[in-house]
């Protein structure tokens, strides 16, 4: 699925690394190193939250061998031979966190990047996102699946973590989301005719009829994407005032799914109006992102398909609040408060029928390493702590079919493992303050402060 990195001449990651790594200094060029290979990592954890859907265990430890966990044992173990102790023991200990929905690349001060969006080449938006990377991971966050980025930065920012290179969280990406003429991801809405004949001329994500859709899920596969998005409705933050009801066909969604699957890719629908809604849930998609304007009769469709339902409920009070200010275009304003007003009324109805819930933020809309912020609003929406945590852990890895590597902390599986000062079974909010971040068996984060030389410990 992934290409080798070693395999490609890339200049963005060649030319984007090396800068990151003389700009940011010794965090990059150490952050990736692990014990030595066969060392082990005993974690003495105090509270063990070691599976999202049962009770936590008591003192643990957790032993930790070539970035996967080795063992786990009751108590507190002293280390055997020459291997290291991480000291959780006052911690409470769980799977590193997933988020279903980000936008690497994007800038956190979208008034600068409004400005500058024109003048930034795609270096540049290799460092904004080496750097969202490592933040994100540093606050909890070792799995992101990314849902809207150039495929061939995305894909190299993708391998370059996975390589060792820099430090970040592991990425399944999609590419450029797929869009109709002039839908939420046609790039060119609203620009001078010069602008929009170049930007056509080099984008081959939208798609007018099936067979025409089936060529753009290829073109997205064929340059490495993990998973296919695609816009089913309009959207917030897209320059044109085409509201957010359906603006896909049924056809043309279905050719996108049916092709998507094909190759052995899920498949995730940006969708607000429940026509839209409905008509992705009945295409086949695996996933709803948004799912604004939600009701009874959706939540039905969603449970029949064995949908999962992504709301990133975050993303509209930060777009509204970033229309207000002037950072966003003048179509946004309009659609954002028409998503605030709806948004987590429905979501609360899809928890209490039942929906299948994937933990999700659409960071990037707002801004990175804030991610846990979402939590509260599970709960405030009717998700107990513990339902909020496993839709970040178990459930998202069941949606990316990752579930034999991540989710949950049992012998085999990668040591994607964080730690927080109390149980955010009583207060989730915890979760946004987190001290301790292992990905694959590397320390990026100990006692709140980022390791450049996690060799030392």
């Amino acid at each position: 699925m992934q290409r080798s990195l070693l395999a490609r001449s890339s200049l963005t990651l060649t030319v984007a690394v090396a800068s990151a790594m003389a700009l940011l200094g010794p965090a990059y060029s150490s952050a990736q190193v692990a014990a030595p290979a066969g060392k082990a990592v005993y974690i003495h954890a105090g509270t063990l939250l070691d599976r999202p859907d049962a009770s936590p265990r008591g003192a643990s430890t957790l032993i930790v061998r070539d970035g996967k966990i080795e063992a786990i044992r009751d108590g507190h173990i002293a280390p055997e031979g020459d291997a290291r102790l991480v000291d959780l023991s006052k911690q409470f200990v769980l799977p590193g966190l997933i988020d279903m929905h980000v936008h690497i690349f994007n800038d956190d001060n979208k008034l600068r990047a409004r400005i500058e969006q024109n003048n930034r080449d795609v270096e540049d938006n290799m460092i904004i996102g080496i750097d969202n990377a490592r933040r994100t991971l540093e606050a909890g966050f070792t799995t992101l699946r990314d849902l809207g980025s150039d495929i061939h930065s995305v894909s190299a920012l993708r391998d370059g973590i996975n390589n060792g290179l820099i430090a970040g969280p592991t990425l399944y990406v999609a590419g450029r989301m797929i869009s109709i003429t002039s839908g939420h991801g046609d790039s060119s809405n609203n620009t001078n005719r010069n602008y929009a004949d170049m930007m056509h001329a080099h984008t081959d994500n939208t798609c007018n009829g099936a067979d025409d859709c089936r060529r753009a899920v290829r073109a997205q596969i064929s340059q490495g994407a993990d998973v296919i998005k695609f816009a089913a409705t309009g959207g917030v933050n897209s320059n044109i005032a085409g509201g957010l009801n359906q603006q896909m066909f049924a056809d043309e969604m279905k050719a996108i799914v049916d092709t998507a699957h094909m190759f052995g890719r899920k498949v995730a629908a940006h969708s607000h109006g429940n026509n839209g809604i409905k008509a992705a849930l009945e295409a086949g998609v695996d996933s709803i992102e948004h799912g604004t304007y939600t009701d009874a009769a959706t939540n039905a469709l969603f449970k029949k398909h064995g949908a999962y339902f992504v709301p990133t409920m975050v993303a509209p009070h930060a777009a509204l609040a970033q229309a207000e200010a002037g950072a966003r275009n003048p179509n946004t304003l309009l659609k954002a408060r028409e998503a605030v007003a709806s948004h987590a009324k429905n979501t609360a109805s899809a928890i209490k029928d039942g929906v299948k819930i994937a933990f999700g933020t659409d960071s990037g809309v707002g801004d990175h390493a804030i991610n846990a912020k979402e939590f509260a609003l599970l709960v405030q929406a009717g998700m107990t702590p513990a339902a909020a945590i496993r839709s970040a852990t178990l459930d998202a890895a069941t949606l990316l079919g990752q579930e034999a590597r991540i989710g949950s902390l049992v012998p085999g599986k990668d040591a994607d493992i964080i730690a927080v000062s109390g149980s955010p079974l009583e207060d989730v909010t915890r979760l946004e303050n987190v001290n301790f971040v292992m990905r694959r068996g590397v320390v990026h984060k100990l006692d709140g402060k980022r390791q450049a030389f996690p060799e030392q410990l």
